[in-house]
């Protein structure tokens, strides 16, 4: 029961992310918010508040004692969720939606798996395999199918391959050491703490966005509303619900499990964009959906 509770956490982690890209698009077609900068928000206000969540709820001592007991674990975790995003972010001005999403989501669970059977010395079984080649699939299928009819500039597809493979890579390091961390710190602390180093990293973002005459925030009460919705849930939940899940499930399970990203969003984008996915994105969906179960019902190992 607790380990599917965790990787229920882990999927409702994954579902709120699938909302972030849809708010980010949003913020940029009516305020012309760049994506950096929407992170730097979107980290920013998290951290704002995970820190008033700690200070009201009497967590700041977890918050002190993971600082003081892993405070290089800590900072490593959010300064690779914030470089992940940047990764993520430039691999799909010059390489494409589906060739970023599909390389750096896909890359995750393959690196985190062989991490943890390396270190384990073991094998994957045939099982481990068909569900990994599920998600992959399905993966690849409606990644494909939400990106026709859209462009993107794609002006570096090499460097833009490359970033989305350190992407996957940064993915997945930080979800290995999320696991093996979020066990020796509670969720709430081990979040603030890596969401305030992520928000540092940014933060420079918002400054070259205001020197180069970008926009730095929205002009409306709704894009405000936008942003604190990206901060709140998309970040400081979603990555609490993460840590949360991380205590009772692998990082290679969880890697897969978040794979629910694209099925919301594309969920998201045919319920309000009006946008259609074909019968191969239907297909995608299923395998996911089909991977995650397959998932949830593996009995908890030794």
């Amino acid at each position: 029961m607790t380990r599917r509770l965790g990787l229920l956490q882990v999927c409702a982690a994954g579902v709120l992310w699938g909302t972030g890209g849809l708010v980010v698009t949003v913020l940029h077609e009516r305020d012309g918010l760049g994506a950096m900068t929407a992170s730097a928000w979107r980290m920013g206000l998290a951290a704002l508040v995970l820190v008033a969540f700690a200070l009201l709820t009497g967590h700041r001592r977890a918050v002190r004692r993971a600082l003081r007991d892993h405070p290089a674990p800590v900072m490593l975790i959010g300064c690779g969720t914030a470089l992940y995003q940047g990764l993520y972010f430039v691999s799909v001005l010059m390489a494409g939606v589906t060739v970023a999403t599909v390389v750096s989501l896909g890359l995750a669970p393959v690196l985190a798996a062989a991490w943890e059977h390396a270190r384990a010395r073991t094998r994957p079984s045939r099982h481990d395999l068909a569900i990994l080649a599920a998600a992959l699939v399905g993966l690849v299928l409606i990644s494909t199918a939400s990106a026709e009819g859209t462009s993107g500039p794609q002006d570096r597809p090499a460097l833009g391959l490359l970033l989305a493979m350190a992407a996957g890579a940064t993915y997945a390091a930080t979800t290995v050491a999320g696991h093996t961390l979020a066990r020796q710190v509670p969720p709430v602390a081990l979040t603030t703490c890596a969401t305030t180093a992520g928000a540092l990293v940014l933060s420079p973002f918002l400054v070259v966005a205001a020197l180069t005459g970008e926009p730095v925030a929205g002009d409306s009460a709704a894009s405000w509303a936008l942003l604190a919705y990206l901060g709140v849930a998309t970040m400081a939940l979603a990555y609490g619900l993460l840590y949360a899940g991380l205590r009772t499930t692998t990082g290679s399970a969880a890697t897969i499990a978040t794979l629910l990203e694209p099925i919301s969003a594309a969920a998201l984008a045919v319920a309000l964009l009006g946008e259609r996915i074909g019968p191969a994105g239907l297909v995608g969906a299923a395998l996911i959906l089909a991977a995650v179960a397959g998932l949830r019902a593996r009995p908890p190992v030794p």
